[in-house]
């Protein structure tokens, strides 16, 4: 991919409301059988918001980019998330927020399959 398409499919993702992303990962995990609750741990078990403050999250309308930045903590067990997600393999990907991002597709990806709670979590 050219570095300026690269630049601006990056600068795309860091745009993206969480508020607009968040009921996408809900509907497709409900689909699926699993909850809201499991969405939200696997939120908090990544970037140490709970669900208080997701809500807040959501009502602010942040980014993408600033909802990482901002992170009481992101887990540092992000670094045994691998796999492909979007055609891209999740611990190649170089940009720290869209790792980020990928890693947080693939754990609702996950979810939405049927995996364990314990393994989706890395435990």
């Amino acid at each position: 991919m050219a570095e300026s398409a690269k630049k601006n499919s990056n600068e795309r993702v860091y745009r993206m409301v969480f508020g607009e992303v968040y009921p996408l990962y809900v509907n497709k995990a409900e689909r699926k059988g699993r909850t809201q609750a499991e969405v939200d741990e696997i939120l908090e078990w990544l970037t140490g918001y709970d669900k208080q403050a997701i809500q807040a999250l959501i009502a602010e309308g942040r980014d993408l980019e600033a909802f990482f930045e901002k992170a009481p903590r992101i887990n540092p067990n992000i670094s045994m998330i691998t796999g492909s997600i979007c055609g891209y393999r999740v611990e190649e990907i170089e940009d720290k927020i869209i790792r980020q991002v990928r890693c947080m597709d693939k754990l609702i990806d996950e979810l939405a399959k049927g995996r364990a709670m314990e393994k989706i979590l890395r435990k």
